[in-house]
């Protein structure tokens, strides 16, 4: 796998490429995504990045009707925890559904799309969930 830094930076640079990526700990085998600065399991700092599954199910979400400046305008507006197919939870927006649908269990799978905010914000590659 490529050579890259374990940061946040990194982690949106991949999801610019469309892969969702995740770090492996060399010592226990934990995965962080986004990864971290050491192990949450063991403290360790040596990972591998590794491919993640891009299909998994809700496991816990709720709807934004107030939100920070940032994401104002996009209210209301879903967001969740997916625990992917290899067992990776991750938070994420869930669009491309009608929060009546919204369910735990339901399946979903990831996508992704170019920032285009305004602000000083880092502008990386976003990745959200749809239900398929």
């Amino acid at each position: 796998m490529e050579e890259k830094p374990f940061t946040i930076e990194s982690f949106y640079e991949f999801c610019s490429q469309g892969k969702l990526m995740g770090a492996k700990c060399l010592k226990c085998g934990k995965i962080h995504a986004p990864p971290r600065p050491s192990c949450i399991n063991c403290g360790s700092n040596k990972f591998e990045w590794i491919e993640l599954s891009k299909t998994g199910k809700i496991i816990s979400f709720t709807i934004i009707h107030v939100a920070p400046p940032r994401f104002a305008d996009k209210t209301p507006y879903a967001v969740g925890i997916i625990e992917l197919d290899d067992g990776v939870r991750l938070p994420g927006m869930i669009k491309n559904v009608e929060f009546n649908e919204l369910k735990i269990g339901i399946k979903v799978k990831v996508e992704f799309e170019e920032a285009v905010e305004k602000e000083e914000w880092p502008k990386w590659t976003r990745y959200y969930f749809v239900p398929y």
